[in-house]
């Protein structure tokens, strides 16, 4: 008979009604649930981790801060009071600007429900929304994001703008689509002060795409980092796993960056989260946990990426993220960097070297010196530069939804969206949606 044991106690909503409901979570053998119960919609189960590395060796604890600034009171309580509030525990990493809802692409899974109509934010408020995080986080790192941003022409002088407040690190959240076409705009970008693409990118094999992209797009990709390549912009895949589509295609997505290096920075897994309309529980199989894709990493590279050389994080939650470096070796082995534990670390410090460590190996590669220099460069200084150039990550964010929200993890949250009247919201708190598809904050302000 397989025990079921309590492990701890959290809170969590209804996924029919949003209501704060207790929550625990709960072991079974080799998995863990988180369970809850609605006096209006009954009991709800979520799977929310499997296998090794066993969830109480991944847990630790973390020293909360609260954010500098607060731009709104605690009153009804998390999730409902995001702004942030005083009760949140962490500064943030990343702020995600969504500078238009507009969408050239009808994805089967999309965080933003993008494709709408509504008019784009003009450069005044872009302007305020900055000027927010400076208050509320100091130089963060920026991430534009949408809908599509490249459907917006004035998109360079949205970077310019990031880049003249004082942000060092702006990213691009993208499918590529124009990045593919159009070399003028890429260039543009970069010398707005563009740092990093993220880029759409869901796996190798062209079936993949008109499943979760509607339409054929694999090459489009590959074009988009090619002209990435030649502006020196820096790239992260970025595919959403979804069982049954393209989780057997881990390793081949892995094996792909490291052949685009040094442009290809890393590779960043997001398991599939359902929101929207969902008007059943997703099952066990709808799920991809995080030890899953720690164990299929090292499983489909054969080993060439240990899954005991991934970490949990130094900025969010342990049970949002996984995180590992790596030196690209002349053999094509990958030699572990260091990659030190934070327990005990205060959540401030915590999201400082996350922001750096970001900024540092996402960016594009700086270049090399010419042979003629090179003989008079510093020893040191062609470490560095090697390390840039040979250097790789491999990291996974296993969002939320209203099935699996545990409040304690987002409370822990360091990537917040600017809504448009310039709160800092927890990104699974400003996507959250009941089975129907109702929000509780994109809608709003």
């Amino acid at each position: 008979m397989i025990e079921r044991k309590i492990l701890s106690s959290t809170s969590s909503v209804c996924p029919e009604c949003l209501a704060k409901v207790p929550a625990e979570r709960v072991s079974y053998d080799d998995k863990v649930y988180l369970e809850k119960s609605c006096p209006q919609h009954g009991d709800f189960s979520a799977l929310l981790w499997q296998g090794e590395p066993a969830w109480q060796e991944w847990v630790r604890p973390k020293i909360p801060t609260q954010p500098q600034v607060c731009y709104t009171e605690v009153s009804k309580g998390c999730p409902f009071d995001c702004g942030l509030c005083a009760d949140h525990h962490q500064h943030t990493c990343t702020a995600l600007l969504e500078v238009t809802q507009r969408c050239n692409l009808k994805c089967s899974f999309c965080f933003a429900a993008a494709g709408g109509h509504s008019i784009d934010p003009d450069l005044a408020t872009i302007d305020r929304w900055y000027e927010q995080v400076l208050l509320a986080s100091g130089t963060c790192n920026i991430q534009l994001s949408g809908g599509e941003p490249t459907l917006r022409d004035d998109l360079p002088a949205i970077i310019a703008l990031g880049k003249a407040k004082g942000f060092n690190f702006v990213q691009l959240n993208t499918n590529g689509l124009r990045l593919a076409r159009d070399t003028a705009y890429v260039q543009r970008l970069k010398e707005a002060g563009l740092d990093s693409v993220f880029l759409q990118f869901d796996g190798t094999e062209a079936e993949i795409y008109p499943i979760l992209r509607g339409s054929a797009i694999l090459e489009h990709k590959l074009a988009a980092i090619r002209n990435c390549a030649r502006a020196n912009i820096g790239v992260v895949l970025v595919p959403t796993l979804v069982p049954g589509v393209n989780t057997h295609n881990i390793g081949a997505i892995v094996k792909f960056a490291l052949e685009q290096l040094p442009t290809v920075r890393g590779v960043h897994f997001q398991p599939v989260s359902y929101f929207g309309r969902y008007p059943k529980p997703p099952a066990d199989a709808d799920r991809i946990t995080l030890p899953r894709v720690m164990r299929e990493i090292e499983s489909q590279t054969n080993g060439l990426i240990k899954a005991a050389n991934l970490k949990p994080p130094g900025c969010e939650n342990a049970l949002c993220s996984f995180h590992g470096n790596f030196k690209v070796l002349p053999n094509g082995s990958l030699q572990a960097l260091s990659n030190t534990c934070c327990s005990g670390e205060k959540a401030e410090e915590g999201a400082r070297k996350t922001r750096s460590f970001v900024a540092r190996q996402w960016s594009g590669p700086t270049k090399s010196p010419g042979s003629e220099n090179a003989a008079q460069a510093d020893q040191w200084d062609i470490l560095l530069q090697n390390l840039k150039t040979h250097s790789f990550s491999v990291s996974a964010m296993a969002f939320q939804d209203a099935w699996n929200l545990d409040l304690a993890r987002l409370q822990d949250c360091c990537i917040h969206v600017v809504s448009p009247a310039g709160k800092l919201i927890p990104f699974c708190a400003y996507n959250l949606t009941n089975s129907q598809g109702q929000g509780l904050y994109r809608q709003g302000g």
